[in-house]
């Protein structure tokens, strides 16, 4: 399974923002003194801090503990995105987009909270509900709105969203058909590597340069 995987990684990321008071509990998480990370953590946990919460559910999640168990995780990331903490919100979405152990998918759930993670800039969050809105899947068919969060998306760097967005704006797939904006993407995605990219700019400036009626 991917979740986890991607949880842990994200439990380090955010320590250079982090709350200060999270560095001793970070760097024993990252030497394997999993007990005093614990131990610090809940007492953060204890303060309010949301991102105590979140690395307590990761611990639940992938064993590092001896009462691990899905439920509390569920209950400990909730508190944590509740409480603002953006990472959890994503979180949230993969757990109930996947299901884990006892936990089954639950992709409407998910849609909710990838979208509350998209509304706070989670630049993940908003292609997840990009993708939910294009597919229908765990919330309605809605090209129109796929295309507004693949903008965004687009908008915050994401090379695949770019290709994407361009797609949709080259065919008119739930928005207004615009070549021009179209090859602006198309170019903007060559730029960060996306395959195809380059040609398909290339092949609207073709249809571009055509005479009118022609």
């Amino acid at each position: 399974m991917r979740l986890l995987p991607a949880i842990a990684l994200a439990l380090c990321a955010f320590a250079s923002h982090a709350d200060e008071r999270l560095k001793p509990a970070l760097d024993a998480y990252a030497r394997g003194q999993f007990g005093s990370a614990r131990a610090a953590f809940e007492r953060l946990s204890r303060q309010g801090v949301p991102a105590a919460d979140y690395n307590l559910a990761v611990m639940h999640l992938r064993g590092e503990r001896r009462d691990a168990s899905v439920i509390e995780a569920v209950r400990l990331m909730t508190r944590a995105a509740e409480g603002g903490f953006v990472t959890a919100m994503v979180g949230l979405g993969e757990l109930y987009e996947r299901g884990h152990s006892d936990l089954g998918p639950d992709l409407p759930l998910s849609v909710q909270w990838y979208r509350r993670g998209a509304e706070a800039g989670s630049l993940e969050a908003q292609l997840a509900v990009a993708t939910a809105h294009y597919l229908g899947r765990g919330a309605p068919l809605d090209r129109s709105l796929a295309a507004r969060w693949y903008r965004l998306a687009a908008q915050a760097g994401d090379g695949g969203a770019m290709y994407l967005y361009a797609s949709m704006r080259e065919s008119g797939d739930g928005i207004e058909r615009d070549l021009a904006e179209a090859r602006y993407w198309y170019a903007a995605a060559a730029r960060n590597g996306e395959i195809g990219a380059a040609e398909k700019a290339r092949a609207i400036d073709t249809q571009l340069a055509k005479p009118p009626g022609s």
